[in-house]
């Protein structure tokens, strides 16, 4: 354990987060996801697990040591409802909830169509695995810069 490190961030997912870059992608997804084969297809090559939390657990842990990135308009995206593309359903109402705490201000998820998502996913640096039983628990975000301040 490390004082002020969310004890959900194990070893393996705080060096991805340590490692990745301004505007590097990473993915949170649910357990339908084709995890790991999308994640062998990223930056880090290999699958990455915060076990039995819901996505929005993970995402508020991983957000307690990850900004977003303010440069972009698409720092947070959720992959949308087939044929419901508007309809945003309890799992992303959740993760934009950890997603305006950790950022202490309203910063809207981008909605896109599940198949660019796919796309996308594919040029991640990572790709962590949750719990989510629920459909439609995957978000992508981009890193964001910590300035010289701290802040």
């Amino acid at each position: 354990m490390l004082k002020g490190i969310n004890p959900l961030l194990n070893a393996d997912v705080l060096y991805a987060l340590r490692a990745m870059g301004h505007g590097d992608r990473l993915v949170v997804c649910d357990t339908n996801f084709p995890a790991d084969s999308i994640a062998r297809r990223s930056v880090l090559g290999r699958l990455l697990r915060i076990d039995n939390v819901s996505a929005a657990g993970a995402v508020e842990a991983v957000l307690s040591v990850m900004p977003l990135d303010s440069f972009v308009d698409d720092a947070a995206i959720r992959m949308e409802i087939v044929g419901q593309p508007q309809e945003v359903p309890p799992v992303q109402r959740e993760v934009q909830a950890a997603i305006d705490r950790a950022e202490g201000r309203s910063w809207p998820l981008v909605g896109i169509e599940r198949h660019a998502f796919y796309e996308k996913a594919k040029t991640a640096y990572c790709v962590i695995a949750t719990g989510e039983r629920r459909f439609y628990g995957c978000f992508l975000f981009s890193k964001g810069v910590i300035a010289p301040d701290g802040e």
